[in-house]
Formats: C-alpha cells, structure tokens, sequence
C-alpha cells in the first residue's frame, strides 16, 4: 500500500503497512475473531452476520465493492438483506467506536501520537443522496457534484488508521425546499448545520473526552487552522496543535502596546482597547515576513513524502504575536516552509507548543498529513470506501465505519504477527 516510510531515520518515524498474501494461515479466522468483538453492539444474529459478509466482500477481491456485488459474490449474503442492514437497521455506532478505539490505542498507542483532521471527497450522481451538492471534491481537485466526508485519524510509531467520522451537510440542504429529501435521507430532527471545522472540533472533542487514545499533537490544513472553533477545541485539550494557515494572516514579531480609549456613544461613556501607535504597530503578513528573512536562518531539510521519494524544502521558525481585529491576540510559533530554486512557494504553519520546541519537530509534523491521505488512499483503492451506493445519512456512516475497521484489522494483522515489509493481502470472496 505504503510505497516508502515518508519519515525515515526520524526517532518519531511512522511505518508502511505490509502483509503478503503468504503471510496469514487461516485468514478467514481472524477476521471472524476480529468481528466477535463487536458481537454485542447488534441486538440480532441476522445482523452480526450481514456485518461479518460486508468486511469480507470489503476484503475481496471484487473489482467494484458495493452492496450488490458483495451479496451475489459472498457466500450465504443476500442483496436485499444485506442493503437493509446497511442503511436501515439500528447499529450501536458509540458502542462499536468506543471497542474500536480501544484496539487502536492497543496496537499504536503511544505517548507521541498525533490526532490527523482532514476531509475526503466522493463522487456521486444525482441528488438525492445524502448532503451532495456541487462542492469542491479533493479527489478530483475541482467543484463537483459529491459528498464530503470529515475524517480524524491516528498515527504514531506502530501505525496510523482512520478514527472516526462526519458526513458534511451543505447548509442549502436545512432549508423547506430540502424537507423531504431530509426524511428520506433519515437526517435525525434536531440534526443542524455544521461547517467542516466545526464537524472537526466535534471529533476532537469526543475523542479526547473518550480518553481512550493517546496523542501529543494535533494536525490540521488551513481550512482548520483558519477556523477559531476548531482552534478553541485544540487548545481545550491541553496538547499542542500544528496547523497550517493561509499566507495572509497577519502577525507582529514583538508585543505592540495598545491604551484602554474611551469615547461617548449615545451619551453613555464606553470604552475600547485600541493600538497606542497605529503606524508603527501595523500587523505584517506572514508572506511578508517569509519574503524579508535572511537566506542565514533558513534550514535545509528532507520531509519523507509523497510517493517520489524524500524531498527537500527550507525551514524556520519565528515567536509571533497573532492579530485579531488588528489587535495582538496570543503569541504563538510560526513555521515557515519553502521550496527550493529561484522562485520559492511558501506553507506557514503556526502551533502553540512550548518555546522549548525543536525545529525537527516541527518538520517532522509538516510531513505528517500523508498518514490521513495514505488512509483515504488505501481503504479507497482497496476495501471499496468511494463504491458505496447507499442514499441514506445511516447508510454512509456504516458503510465508512466498517472501511474504517477493516482497515485497522489489516494493521492489526501486520502489529500482532511483527511483519516488517510486504503489500496488502486481499481475500477472495
């Protein structure tokens, strides 16, 4: 699956997966051991063994893994049976997240573990399906017709794999004209609007109230790092985040001084704390700042990603005082990566970890979004996640919860038989 390790040689390196078809004796074996964990989660015999038919037709090696195909290609599945367990029968979601859970931070625990916020796009026809839309679709790298999933996801030394999930909603689809697409799709009552960070904070909040998996960064792109609610939920956590921002954001490199000015509105005496200089204290952006550092503080470093190779950028860090509302907000760290040659693009990061913090760590955490795309990348191409046909809200939260845990099983073959190399072993319906 994993071409390279992308952080090779570093103390924090994340490994491939790999398992060769000749690696497992009596595969089907385990995977009915791994699906007797979630037994109690499903109140019926019918519907803990439609569960164990969908992770094997997912584990197949069917070219197109959606509910039919799976049911007329695994043994004793029933397509009818099988499509009603998908999107209709009641599944102990929080029951089933909560084992799962539990078997990542067994396998990959650890004390350095990074939380991963990022979303997915599936393409899709028609409209009826729920929360589609004509939104951009990463997959494709342009606007769409598609639903968007926001996922979380784990890394660390032992392994990385998806965590959880949140299909997002486009807000035309609360108003009156969407009611009865509602109703079909089963959009629970009280079910509101969320942005994508918003969906996110929710995740990482649950996860870190569940306190069933270890982590000590949080990792994020722009569209999260730009975001005060998904930031507000960092920093509620207590561990440090590491998020990319735009390059616009504005900053000062030394505390500016601000004086409490009072001013009469309506005759009521009011007051407001506003920059004691406004020329001199005016906010840089950080391209700016990138663009005026001397070539002296740039550092030359290999990020182990991407399926090329290693491959080299420029880094450097800066204490920054944030602006809100053109007034100082709080000091944090400001990354700046660049490519190399004549004409350099620049990524800014900022993270609110110690003052103590190396620059290797935060290289080591600019390269670390591949844990997330690898996850999308495999359990697409691998165990069928974009070959859904389901419509139904239920539907596509089942459909992703069981990629996520089939994935994970493959890990957890690869952890628990100490297998270092190999591609991914896939077993015939």
């Amino acid at each position: 699956m994993l071409p390279e390790t992308r952080t090779e040689g570093n103390d924090l390196a994340i490994p491939k997966f790999a398992l060769e078809t000749g690696d497992i004796e009596g595969f089907m074996e385990e995977l009915k051991g791994f699906h007797q964990e979630f037994a109690d989660c499903f109140s019926r015999q019918e519907p803990r063994e439609n569960f164990f038919h969908y992770m094997v037709g997912q584990l197949s090696q069917l070219e197109r893994k959606s509910i039919e195909p799976i049911a007329l290609n695994v043994e004793n599945a029933k397509v009818r049976a099988l499509q009603f367990f998908v999107s209709d029968v009641a599944w102990n979601e929080k029951k089933i997240i909560s084992k799962y859970h539990s078997m990542v931070n067994e396998d990959f625990g650890d004390s350095d573990g990074v939380l991963i916020f990022d979303e997915s796009g599936f393409v899709k026809k028609g409209e009826n399906s729920a929360g589609v839309a004509r939104q951009y679709c990463g997959n494709v790298g342009k606007v769409d017709n598609c639903q968007v999933g926001v996922f979380a996801a784990y890394a660390s030394k032992h392994g990385y794999c998806l965590l959880n999930s949140r299909l997002f909603v486009p807000e035309k689809w609360f108003g009156e004209e969407y009611k009865e697409r509602r109703r079909k799709c089963r959009f629970p009552r009280d079910l509101q609007f969320k942005t994508k960070p918003q969906l996110a904070a929710e995740l990482l909040k649950e996860i870190r109230q569940e306190g069933a998996v270890a982590f000590r960064f949080i990792v994020a792109d722009s569209l999260y790092g730009g975001s005060p609610e998904f930031i507000g939920a960092a920093e509620e956590t207590g561990v440090p985040y590491f998020v990319s921002v735009a390059h616009d954001t504005l900053c000062w490199l030394t505390q500016p001084m601000t004086i409490i000015r009072e001013y009469k509105y309506k005759g009521e005496v009011r007051r407001k704390k506003v920059l004691s200089n406004k020329i001199e204290s005016k906010p840089l952006s950080f391209m700016a700042i990138a663009k005026s550092i001397n070539s002296y503080f740039w550092y030359r470093r290999k990020v182990n990603e991407g399926t090329k190779g290693p491959i080299e950028y420029e880094f450097t860090k800066r204490r920054v005082i944030l602006s809100a509302g053109n007034l100082p907000q709080k000091e944090v760290w400001l990354v700046i990566k660049r490519t190399l040659g004549e004409k350099p693009e620049y990524s800014f990061y900022i993270s609110n970890a110690m003052i103590s913090t190396r620059l290797k760590t935060f290289v080591w955490l600019s390269g670390l979004r591949w844990a997330i795309e690898q996850c999308f990348e495999e359990t697409k191409t691998e165990l069928g996640m974009d070959q859904y046909e389901v419509r139904k809200l239920p539907g596509w939260s089942h459909h992703i919860l069981t990629c996520m845990l089939v994935h994970f099983f493959l890990w957890h073959l690869k952890v628990r038989l100490g297998k270092k190399s190999a591609s991914y072993y896939s077993v015939a319906a």
